[in-house]
C-alpha cells in the first residue's frame, strides 16, 4: 500500500495534465485535518460523482462535521475522479485517496458511500476497484475497510447487496456514531500496523454487531427465495441477530445545523451554503418517494435558522444561501423567516433561494420579500396539467390557482417561470400531455400581458418512475415508444424563442427504473455493465446503454420484468424487509384511491393513519411539534395525538 508521501509524489507528475486539478488536491477552507496516528477510527466519506457535484452534498457535509467532532475518530473525503484523471491514476499506479491526508481509501476503517440516486451504482464499483478493495462483500477479509452506504437510494438496497457490507436505512446523524462505536469495540485496543493498513477485525463478528443496530441492514444475513414466475416468495433473516424487518432511523428532533461548510477550490454546481429549515413533507404526493420516506415533518425554529445562516455565511464568505426542504413554503413561519433573513443580511448582496415553493401556498407577501434577492427565474411544480391527473397523483390545484400565481410572479419582475411536469403518470393519455403544452401557453400569455416579449416559460418534463415505498409502487413505467410519442408532441407544440423545453431520455428513464425497482439479481447486471465500461451513468455523454442491455442478456434477465408490468396486490417487493414505517396497506389503499381520482388530505389538516408514529411511540421517542387527534397514538396523559406530518 502506498504511503501518502508516495501518492503526493506521483500526483505531482499528473495533476497539470487533467481538467480542473483543483478537484484532486483538497486543502479547502474549513477542511479538517487530524493527526492520523492520534485517533483510533478513520472514516472516509465517499460521494461517487465528481467533486463539482459531491462537495455540495449536504448529507456528506453534515456527517463529515459530526464525525470530526469526536476526539477518537476522523473523517476525510473522496470523490469520483473524472475519466481523464482516472486514466492517469491507473497508469501511474495511484490508488483512490482521501483529499485531506492523501491516505489510500484502503487504509481507512470505514468507507461511507452516499447514494442519493441509483445512477451512482457503477461509479461506486469503479471507485472500489480504483481503491484496490474487493468489489464483493463476500471477497473482503479482515484487513479490508467496512463498506457502508446510505441515502435515499438505499431504501431498496437489493441491487447493490453484493457490494455493500451494511446499509444505513434512514437518517444518519445518530447511527453513524453507533457504527463507529461498534467498529471501535470490535477492533479492541490492539496497536495499529505501521504501513497505514487498517487494523484487522473479526469481520463476521463486526457484521453481526452492526445488524443489531436499528436502521442498519446487513444483506448477507438475509435469504431471498423466488417463485417460478421470478417474483419473490420470501425474504428471511438467516441469523437471530438480524431483524425480520429493518426499520429506518429517524431523529425525533433535528440537531443544530452544520455551519462550517467546505469552501470548494473551484467553481462547482451549487456554490452556496445551505440550512435545512425542515425535514419531511405532509403533502402526500403519490409519486414522491422523498415525501414518504422522510416522514414526519420536523421543523427548526426561525431563531435557529437565522443564527445558522449568519454563522455559515461568516465561516465561508458565501454570497448565496439556500433554505432547504422538500416544501419550503410549507414551513410554518416562512414569512417571518424570510423577513428575518432579509433584515439580517440587508446590504450584504446575499442571494436567498427557497427551492420547492408550492403553487397553492406561494403568497404575494413572500414573493415581495424575496424580490430584492431574486434571480432571473421562478420555479413552480404543477407536475400535471389537467385537474384529473392532479387528483390521481394527489397534487390537486386548479388551473386558475396556477395562472393567478404566474400573474403575481410576472408582475413583480420575474421574466422566466420554470414549470416542472411529469409524463407517464398512471392513466395518462395524450390529451393530458397536450394539456401540458396548452397550460404553458396560457402561462406565457399571462406573462406577455405584463412584460410583453420579455416573458419566458421553461417546461422541464421528466418521465415518471414508480419508486419503492410510494402508493404507485405497483404500477409500470411507460414503454420507450410511449415516452417518445409524448415527448415529440411537446417538442412540436412548445416551439419558439419564448419557450424552452427539457426532458429525460427514455434510456435514462429505463435505467433508473431497473435500478430503483430491481431485486438481488440486478447485482450481477450492475457488475457486468461496469465490466462492459459503464460509469457516470447520470452523464449523457458517458452513458453506455448498450452495455446495460448486454448485461441483462448475459444474466438471462428480461429488463421489462422490472419496469413494464403492473405488480400484483399481494406481490412481495424486493424491498419488503426495509421499512420506512408507512404501512404497505396504507400505500395500497392510497393507490386504489388514485384509480378513483380521490385525493387525501394534507397531514397538517388531519391524520389518515399511515402508521409512522406508532412505530416510534412504541420505542418511547418523543416528537415535539404540532399535535392533533390521531386514531393510533396516545400521549402519556392518555390523549390521542400525533406530531406534524405523522399521518
Amino acid at each position: 500500500m502506498l504511503s501518502p508521501q508516495q501518492i503526493d509524489t506521483r500526483l505531482e507528475r499528473i495533476l497539470l495534465k487533467v481538467q480542473k486539478p483543483g478537484r484532486y488536491v483538497g486543502g479547502e477552507l474549513n477542511a479538517i485535518v487530524k493527526d492520523w496516528e492520534d485517533v483510533g477510527t478513520r472514516v472516509a466519506f465517499v460521494f461517487p460523482d465528481i467533486y463539482d457535484i459531491g462537495i455540495s452534498n449536504l448529507g456528506l457535509q453534515i456527517l463529515y462535521d459530526l464525525v470530526n467532532q469526536r476526539p477518537d475518530a476522523l473523517a476525510e473525503r473522496a470523490y469520483a475522479p473524472w475519466v481523464d484523471m482516472e486514466d492517469l491514476m491507473r497508469s501511474s499506479g495511484i490508488p483512490l485517496y482521501s483529499l485531506e491526508t492523501r491516505h489510500p481509501l484502503a487504509a481507512f476503517d470505514i468507507l461511507g458511500f452516499s447514494l442519493p440516486y441509483e445512477t451512482l451504482y457503477t461509479n461506486t464499483l469503479n471507485m472500489l476497484d480504483l481503491a484496490g478493495i474487493p468489489l464483493r462483500s463476500s471477497d473482503r477479509t479482515s484487513a479490508d475497510p467496512l463498506i457502508i452506504a446510505g441515502g435515499h437510494a438505499c431504501f431498496n438496497p437489493e441491487p447493490m447487496h453484493a457490494f455493500i457490507d451494511a446499509f444505513v436505512i434512514g437518517e444518519g446523524e445518530e447511527v453513524i456514531q453507533e457504527i463507529i462505536d461498534v467498529v471501535k469495540k470490535v477492533k479492541g485496543q490492539n496497536s495499529r500496523a505501521s504501513n497505514h493498513q487498517p487494523l484487522p477485525v473479526d469481520r463476521e463478528l463486526l457484521l453481526r454487531e452492526l445488524a443489531q443496530i436499528q436502521g442498519v441492514y446487513v444483506p448477507r444475513f438475509y435469504e431471498v427465495k423466488y417463485h417460478q414466475d421470478d417474483t419473490i416468495d420470501s425474504i428471511t433473516p438467516t441469523i437471530p441477530e438480524a431483524p425480520r424487518v429493518v426499520i429506518k432511523r429517524m431523529l425525533p428532533k433535528l440537531p443544530p445545523p452544520t455551519t462550517r461548510f467546505l469552501v470548494p477550490n473551484i467553481d462547482v454546481v451549487h456554490n452556496r451554503v445551505s440550512v435545512e429549515v425542515m425535514r419531511g413533507c405532509t403533502r402526500g404526493c403519490r409519486f414522491c418517494q422523498a415525501g414518504m420516506i422522510t416522514r414526519p415533518v420536523r421543523e427548526r425554529s426561525v431563531e435557529e435558522i437565522v443564527q445558522a445562516a449568519e454563522e455559515a455565511v461568516a465561516a465561508t464568505g458565501s454570497e448565496e444561501l439556500a433554505l432547504l426542504s422538500l416544501s419550503s413554503s410549507d414551513y410554518t413561519d416562512i414569512l417571518e423567516l424570510v423577513t428575518r433573513i432579509g433584515e439580517r443580511f440587508r446590504g450584504k448582496h446575499l442571494t436567498v433561494s427557497l427551492p420547492s415553493l408550492r403553487i397553492d401556498t406561494v403568497s404575494v407577501e413572500l414573493m415581495e420579500k424575496l424580490k430584492d434577492r431574486r434571480s432571473g427565474g421562478f420555479t413552480l411544480a404543477p407536475e400535471a396539467a389537467t385537474e384529473r391527473m392532479r387528483r390521481i397523483i394527489n397534487k390537486f390545484i386548479t388551473d386558475e390557482q396556477l395562472l393567478e400565481t404566474a400573474r403575481e410572479i410576472y408582475s413583480r419582475g420575474w421574466t422566466n417561470i420554470k414549470l416542472y411536469f411529469m409524463i407517464g403518470h398512471p392513466s395518462e393519455t395524450l390529451a393530458d400531455v397536450q394539456a401540458i403544452a396548452d397550460l404553458c401557453k396560457r402561462v406565457l400569455a399571462e406573462g406577455r400581458k405584463v412584460l410583453g416579449g420579455k416573458a419566458r416559460v421553461h417546461a422541464g418534463v421528466s418521465t415518471f418512475i414508480p419508486k419503492p415505498h410510494t402508493p404507485f409502487q405497483w404500477v409500470s413505467v411507460d414503454t420507450p415508444d410511449q415516452i417518445r410519442a409524448k415527448q415529440e408532441l411537446l417538442m412540436h407544440e412548445l416551439r419558439g424563442s419564448a419557450f424552452k423545453l427539457s426532458w429525460t431520455s427514455p434510456e435514462d428513464t429505463l435505467l433508473e427504473g431497473w435500478l430503483s425497482r430491481g431485486d438481488r439479481r440486478m447485482a450481477e447486471v450492475i457488475y457486468n455493465a461496469w465490466k462492459n465500461g459503464t460509469k457516470f451513468d447520470a452523464w449523457q455523454d458517458q452513458r453506455r446503454f448498450e452495455a446495460w442491455t448486454s448485461a441483462f442478456a448475459a444474466q438471462k434477465l428480461d429488463p421489462a420484468f422490472y419496469t413494464h408490468r403492473t405488480r400484483r396486490s399481494d406481490e412481495v417487493f424486493p424491498w419488503e424487509h426495509i421499512s420506512d414505517t408507512v404501512r404497505k396497506k396504507y400505500l395500497y389503499a392510497d393507490y386504489q384511491r388514485s384509480l378513483d381520482g380521490t385525493t387525501r388530505q394534507d397531514c397538517r389538516e388531519g391524520c389518515d393513519a399511515c402508521g409512522i408514529l406508532p412505530t416510534f411511540a412504541a420505542s418511547r421517542r418523543e416528537f415535539p411539534g404540532i399535535y392533533w387527534k390521531c386514531p393510533e397514538v396516545k400521549s402519556p396523559a392518555g390523549e390521542k395525538r400525533v406530531a406534524a406530518g405523522g399521518g
